[in-house]
């Protein structure tokens, strides 16, 4: 290249790679304001009044004991017509053992044995909820303490019919259980 007589140069272009740099780090950067769908978020509405009451329903005591409750019965139910279906003592007669029960008898039993099982199960779905409903209300948070702690009322209020050492034995053990669950869940 040849230069102009008596001057310097002119300095060369930048590059277009500098100054997308200087735009996207540098001085000429300019700050974005925080929006959640300039994020990449899914933009979301303002909620209808019907939209908050159902929330609120939802989200009530009742509701959750409801829905503990009809849960509680239809896992129950489940729960006792298999053990009912896999029970070898189904129409066992002591003084003839090697009787096959009927379809009949083996029928009748996993009906009782899945209600029986399903009141129980509801039963105690319904407590659970309940107390964990009350103690969240009452201790104004939701961590995994809520449930360890309406877990030891529901299992103590069990167990307690037997004696205060099943009310205590079952006040721990549905505790842990109520732990590891919510351990697990969370």
């Amino acid at each position: 290249p040849s230069s102009a007589p008596g001057g310097s140069e002119p300095p060369p272009p930048p590059l277009q790679y500098s100054l997308l740099l200087q735009h996207l780090v540098g001085e000429q950067r300019r700050p974005r304001a925080l929006d959640p769908a300039a994020l990449g978020g899914i933009p979301s509405p303002p909620k209808s009044e019907e939209q908050k009451m159902v929330e609120r329903a939802m989200e009530s005591c009742a509701f959750k004991a409801v829905l503990a409750c009809v849960g509680g019965f239809v896992l129950g139910g489940a729960f006792g017509v298999f053990t009912a279906g896999i029970d070898t003592n189904v129409g066992f007669d002591p003084k003839d053992p090697y009787r096959t029960p009927t379809a009949k008898e083996v029928l009748k039993d996993m009906g009782q044995r899945g209600i029986s099982y399903a009141k129980n199960f509801a039963i105690v779905g319904a407590m659970f909820s309940c107390t964990e409903c009350v103690v969240e209300s009452y201790r104004g948070k939701s961590d995994w303490k809520n449930s360890v702690i309406s877990g030891c009322i529901t299992g103590g209020a069990i167990g307690f019919r037997a004696g205060l050492k099943a009310g205590v034995i079952g006040c721990g053990g549905f505790a842990a259980f109520s732990a590891a669950i919510d351990y697990y869940l969370r």
